[in-house]
């Protein structure tokens, strides 16, 4: 664990041993250095969080540093608090002109340093949050750019092909097959931007229809049939017509995250591979829902994290995983009341798996739209 740094610039050795003395129960990592050029010369090394930075020092004193620590452009966004013993407010604005983002008095009051420090190293949290957050966006961006471009250039070049008369007649299914499976490829990529913006509003609305939960799971196998011969892959359902009772959900969503697991396991299994989908009823009354594949499979350390925005499990190359579909397929389950877990499968594989809750989902008449608020503190994805 990461603990947070704290640089103390100050010509007393003893001052420090103070603010030391002060804070030494907070879990933060301290350094000093006794001086303005030591502390600018340092930076890299310690790289701080926060920097308690004393005005009065021979040399060059605190204003000084501070104005050219924050013109370095890798340490404008740390944090600098002036400890300053200047009570004018005159002192006090040229401390904040300086480019400081808080000061203290002298003498060092416990409850105000632990306040104030408190407070600067939570908004520089906040800070390397958002890096963060805006680093992963442009990875996205790059990557979704990328995926976008490889399937339109097959169906562009495909398309080129098939209007040329002179293409021979015996490799025209074979193209077309390839042009639909990359078209095929596109709008779950489409699809996934645009779910993008549902999981970024953290609500959703649910249209509850009846449907049978049998004709849904069949619906969306045959959707990937052609896509699973391409990899001369078997998809097999396993769908009792006994237990195929009829639930009453909202059919697009729910439609969408079969597509999403049963793409990702044609994606991430292996030719000549067989993926299974079943339904089984449960004794609770529930519905267990499992599609299952033979590829590399989760890490168990991963089986939680994967439900998370931008997360991936095994990078496959050649393989699109920017890291939503999951995240959207969880948003889902969970807004009906239902659960979806990541299990291993023995010797190799993945199973994924949907608890459908037996209360509200039985026959019966359909239900009013509803906005249910999504949480994402426990979200995925590939």
């Amino acid at each position: 664990m990461h603990l947070p740094s704290i640089l103390v610039i100050d010509d007393e050795p003893n001052n420090f041993d103070v603010i030391e003395a002060l804070l030494s129960d907070q879990d933060y990592e301290l350094y000093y250095a006794a001086s303005g050029e030591e502390g600018i010369a340092n930076l890299e090394t310690y790289n701080p969080d926060l920097i308690l930075l004393d005005v009065m020092m021979p040399g060059i004193d605190g204003l000084e540093v501070c104005r050219q620590i924050k013109a370095m452009s890798a340490w404008q966004a740390v944090p600098i608090i002036m400890v300053t013993a200047l009570s004018a407010k005159s002192d006090l604005a040229n401390c904040l002109n300086a480019g400081a983002d808080d000061f203290i008095s002298k003498p060092v009051n416990t409850i105000e340093l632990r306040a104030r420090v408190s407070s600067m190293l939570r908004i520089k949290h906040q800070y390397d949050n958002l890096q963060t957050m805006l680093k992963l966006r442009e990875d996205m961006v790059k990557m979704v750019v990328h995926d976008l471009r490889n399937p339109l250039t097959i169906i562009l070049f495909g398309l080129e092909l098939l209007k040329n008369p002179n293409y021979p007649q015996d490799q025209q299914n074979i193209k077309l097959n390839q042009v639909y499976s990359s078209a095929q490829t596109l709008q779950v990529l489409i699809d996934d931007l645009l779910n993008m913006a549902l999981l970024e509003s953290g609500q959703i609305r649910l249209n509850r229809t009846q449907v049978k939960l049998c004709s849904l799971i069949e619906s969306a196998i045959s959707n990937f049939e052609a896509v699973a011969e391409q990899k001369n892959q078997s998809l097999v359902s396993q769908l009792p017509e006994a237990i195929c009772k009829k639930v009453t959900i909202d059919v697009t969503l729910y439609h969408r995250v079969l597509d999403n697991l049963i793409s990702n396991a044609i994606k991430f299994s292996p030719h000549k591979s067989k993926i299974i989908v079943s339904l089984e009823l449960l004794n609770s009354g529930d519905c267990r829902i499992q599609v299952i594949d033979s590829g590399p499979g989760v890490p168990e350390q991963l089986q939680q994290k994967i439900f998370e925005k931008y997360e991936v499990g095994t990078m496959m190359s050649g393989v699109s995983q920017i890291g939503l579909g999951l995240a959207f397929c969880k948003m889902v389950v969970e807004a009906h009341g239902d659960k979806i877990c990541v299990i291993s499968n023995q010797p190799q594989g993945a199973i994924f798996e949907i608890i459908l809750k037996s209360n509200e989902k039985t026959v019966g008449n359909e239900e009013e739209n509803e906005i249910y608020p999504v949480s994402f503190s426990s979200v995925e994805n590939t």
